[in-house]
């Protein structure tokens, strides 16, 4: 078991791999929110259900993509990403944009936001957090 663990959490500060899945995480959510057919894949009975778990999703990958990269940047960034979906959607004539979804959509940043011990560990570098140059300590 200690093998598995230890090969676990290899994988989970492995940042190369959680970058390509964040990519093909917005590519495919790009593609859903565009897209006039039919979803392909199980999805909620509510619109807002399928924001809220993508940005969750979005956000823990974000973390564990960038360990480092403080939480209102992640914020700001999903948001900026929900927002730019929405006024594509506002664009197409078989979508349309709702607030209400960027209100979903923040929901799901706000719990994958969520404190994870054991799971997304602030980066770290001889056991001491990085202190980025514009930061004060």
């Amino acid at each position: 078991m200690a093998f598995l663990r230890q090969r676990i959490l290899i994988l989970l500060e492995y940042q190369p791999f959680w970058r390509a899945i964040l990519a093909l995480s917005a590519a495919a959510i790009i593609y859903l929110a565009t897209t006039s057919q039919p979803y392909p894949i199980p999805s909620a009975a509510s619109d807002k259900v399928n924001h809220l778990l993508a940005f969750l999703q979005l956000a823990v990958v974000t973390r564990l993509a960038w360990p480092g990269l403080g939480k209102l940047w992640i914020v700001i960034g999903l948001l900026a990403f929900g927002l730019g979906i929405e006024l594509v959607q506002a664009q197409l004539p078989y979508r349309t944009f709702a607030i209400a979804d960027i209100l979903a959509d923040a929901a799901g940043i706000a719990i994958g936001l969520l404190p994870c011990p054991g799971f997304i560990r602030p980066h770290t570098q001889n056991d001491r957090p990085i202190v980025h140059a514009n930061s004060r300590q």
